[in-house]
């Protein structure tokens, strides 16, 4: 009889765990490539930033950079294209982020989110108040940016990603 309420307990936290953890993919990085850039043109760019880029880009935004290589793509125009992550409450929110050749975001598109709520965070009124955001302001929660109730940490981390990659665009890519 305790074996077999052993094997209960262990089935039910097993199924507890899997009710938890969930990923939802809202778009593929073709699918949000196309949303951001319709068929603008655009190449692959191998960067890889030097540990002076990364600590610069650290110092001006106060973000840690997560990875010295980017996901990068540029358009004829020098616009930017990049894939990349920002932690949410536990688990990476995989983000596209286009900019444009003035170091402003022109859009955000959330990829895929695994936590088990707070994706409110991939709406693209949520998203909208970055666009034209450069690096010339330290953008905050609650203060320039708007909160969502249940996804405070993922607010705040996609707001420190807009940060990052300003910056990064401001110390790097405006000069490739």
């Amino acid at each position: 009889m305790q074996r077999l309420y052993a094997k209960l307990i262990v089935c039910f936290g097993l199924l507890s765990m899997l009710s938890i953890a969930h990923a939802e993919v809202f778009l593929t990085v073709e699918q949000a490539r196309q949303e951001l850039f319709a068929k603008t043109p655009m190449h692959k760019v191998d960067v890889t930033l030097s540990r002076a880029q990364v600590k610069a880009i650290k110092k001006a935004s106060t973000v840690r950079v997560l990875t010295p290589k980017l996901n990068a793509w540029k358009t004829d125009n020098n616009e930017w294209f990049l894939v990349d992550q920002v932690i949410g409450k536990h688990e990476m929110i995989d983000m596209a982020v286009a900019i444009d050749s003035s170091g402003k975001i022109k859009g955000l598109r959330v990829l895929r989110y695994v936590e088990s709520y707070g994706s409110e965070v991939r709406y693209i009124k949520w998203l909208d108040q970055f666009n034209g955001r450069d690096s010339s302001e330290k953008l905050l929660l609650d203060e320039q940016v708007d909160n969502i109730s249940g996804a405070t940490l993922s607010c705040r981390h996609i707001t420190d990603g807009v940060n990052r990659w300003t910056h990064t665009w401001n110390e790097v890519l405006r000069h490739l």
